[in-house]
């Protein structure tokens, strides 16, 4: 895997609430650990984690951009904020 250096969080399994769950404390604990670019995989399948992901994501206040991943459309490629006030 390309990025196979950064924290990954797989959702392989997981319904898209559960997921969801997942995502924003991911997010959030990389924020503390000032990871500021993560991978989630979420697979292709459906494509019903995937929205969740995006979903969850887009309302997401500590994520700066996110993209799916030019070589794997399975993963999305998240950038986090480098600098939040309200934490």
């Amino acid at each position: 895997m390309l990025y196979s250096y950064l924290p990954s969080l797989d959702l392989h399994g997981e319904s898209a609430d559960i997921s969801r769950i997942l995502v924003d404390q991911f997010i959030l604990d990389n924020y503390k650990l000032r990871n500021y670019k993560v991978v989630i995989i979420h697979g292709i399948g459906t494509g019903i984690v995937r929205k969740a992901v995006h979903l969850t994501l887009k309302k997401n206040k500590l994520v700066k951009n996110y993209k799916i991943d030019n070589f794997n459309n399975g993963c999305t490629i998240v950038e986090i904020v480098d600098n939040v006030d309200f934490l």
